[in-house]
C-alpha cells in the first residue's frame, strides 16, 4: 500500500474527502467474496438512497439524472452468457452503429442465429473475417472463446455462482477479453451490483467533470474514491455513464435461436 506522502497532489485530496465523507468507509482490500445468490437482495429505491446518503457529489447527479432502473437480476441460460461475451468481443472498439453492422453480418452467414462454438471453428476463419467485415485478431478472439468453451476451461452454466473476483478471472483467461469486458459482461449481463470498472474512460472523465478535477483521475484515485459508493458501485457507473450521456449499450439477452455451448462430456 503506497502511503499518502507518496501519493499525488488529487490522489490525497480525493482521499482526505473520502475519509471525510464516507459515514462508513471500508478498507480498500475489502470485498464481498460471497456467490450472487447468497447477498442480501437490496431495493433499487434503497440503492439511489443509499448512494445519495454516502457522497454528496452522487447525490447531485441522481438529482440531475433522475431514476435510472436498474433490471432484475435472473438466472441466465449458457447460451445467453455466449451470446453475451460473442457479441463483446465482436463490438470491443467499435461505434454502436459499426458494431451492430458487423454482428448483423455475423449472424447472417450462419442464418441468422448466433454461430456455436463448434460452427465458429469449422469455419474458415478467413472467410469468415471477410464475410463479416472483422478483423484478423477479431476472427482469433472469437475463436479463443469457442476453443475455451469445448474444452471445458470457461464453463459457462457455472457463472451465476460464482463471486465477482472469480467470473474475472474465467474471463480474462480467454484471449481478447480483458478487464473492461469482464466488467461489462458483469455489469450489463449477470447485473451485479458493486462493480467498479476503474479503467473505463468514460468514468474517468464523468468524475473528472462530477467532482471538479484538474485532470483526469488515475486508476488509484478511482478506487479509493469509489470506496464510499459499496454495495452499489454499479450503480455509481451507471449515474457516472449517464452525466455523459454515455452509458454503454447493454449486449442483447439472448439470440435467435437455441445453440448448445456446453462442453462435450469426458468419457
Amino acid at each position: 500500500m503506497r502511503s499518502m506522502a507518496s501519493r499525488s497532489p488529487l490522489t490525497r485530496k480525493l482521499c482526505r474527502a473520502a475519509e471525510q465523507m464516507s459515514p462508513a468507509a471500508k478498507s480498500p482490500g475489502s470485498t464481498t467474496r460471497r456467490g450472487p445468490a447468497k447477498r442480501k437482495a437490496t431495493s433499487r429505491k434503497a440503492a439511489v438512497e443509499e448512494l445519495r446518503a454516502a457522497d454528496p457529489i452522487m447525490a447531485g447527479l441522481i438529482d440531475a439524472c433522475g431514476v435510472i432502473s436498474s433490471p432484475p437480476r435472473k438466472r441466465a441460460d449458457p447460451e445467453e452468457h455466449y451470446g453475451a461475451l460473442l457479441h463483446a468481443v465482436v463490438n470491443q472498439q467499435l461505434s454502436v452503429k459499426a458494431g451492430a453492422a458487423i454482428y448483423g453480418r455475423l449472424t447472417e452467414r450462419f442464418g441468422g442465429k448466433t454461430p456455436s462454438p463448434e460452427q465458429l471453428l469449422a469455419d474458415d476463419p478467413e472467410e469468415l473475417r471477410l464475410a463479416a467485415g472483422l478483423s484478423r485478431s477479431k476472427v482469433g478472439f472469437m475463436r479463443s472463446l469457442a476453443e475455451h468453451i469445448l474444452s471445458g476451461e470457461l464453463e459457462l452454466e457455472h457463472l451465476d455462482d460464482l463471486p465477482d473476483e472469480e467470473v474475472m478471472a474465467e474471463l480474462v483467461a480467454v484471449k481478447g477479453i480483458g478487464e473492461w469486458t469482464a466488467h461489462m459482461f458483469l455489469m450489463s449481463h449477470l447485473h451485479r451490483p458493486d462493480v467498479l470498472a476503474p479503467g473505463d474512460l468514460g468514468i474517468r472523465r464523468a468524475i473528472e467533470r462530477a467532482y471538479s478535477l484538474e485532470a483526469i483521475p488515475d486508476r488509484e484515485t478511482v478506487e479509493r474514491l469509489a470506496e464510499r459508493w459499496r454495495p452499489h458501485r454499479t450503480l455509481a457507473c451507471r449515474y457516472l455513464w449517464r452525466s455523459l450521456n454515455n452509458e454503454p449499450i447493454a449486449p442483447p439477452t439472448g439470440h435467435p435461436g437455441k445453440t448448445s455451448v456446453r462442453a462435450p462430456a469426458k468419457g
